[in-house]
Parts: structure tokens; sequence; C-alpha cells
């Protein structure tokens, strides 16, 4: 395999891993509003749309970071 191959694959698993964290972390600064049961059960579309907009801005500053 040729190194830049693996380091594709360790940058794109780093990049969900921070994604995956940076949720949790939006989770335990709203304390009082369970953002998925608010998605979910409340069927609130324009959260979902404001928090689909959150994951893909910080999902670019991530790859702009690791780029």
């Amino acid at each position: 395999m040729s190194s830049a191959f693996v380091n594709s694959i360790i940058y794109a698993f780093l990049g969900i891993a921070i994604l995956v964290v940076s949720f949790f972390i939006l989770e335990i600064l709203t304390p009082k509003h369970n953002l998925r049961k608010e998605i979910i059960e409340n069927k609130n579309t324009a959260l979902a749309i404001f928090f689909g907009f959150f994951m893909l801005s910080v999902a670019l500053i991530i790859a702009s970071a690791i780029h």
C-alpha cells in the first residue's frame, strides 16, 4: 500500500472521530434539550436542518485543518 492511501484512511477516521466528539460536546452544551429526542420524537425539522448545517461546517473545518 502506498503511503498516501494509508494517510488518507487515517485522516478520514480522525476526521470522523472529531466530528462525533463535536456532536457529543454539543449535546453536553445543551443540557435542557436532548437533540436526538427533539429531532426524532418531536419532528423538529428546523433543528434538524440547523444541526445538519452545523455538522457540515464542522466537517469542512476539520477537512481544511487536516489537509
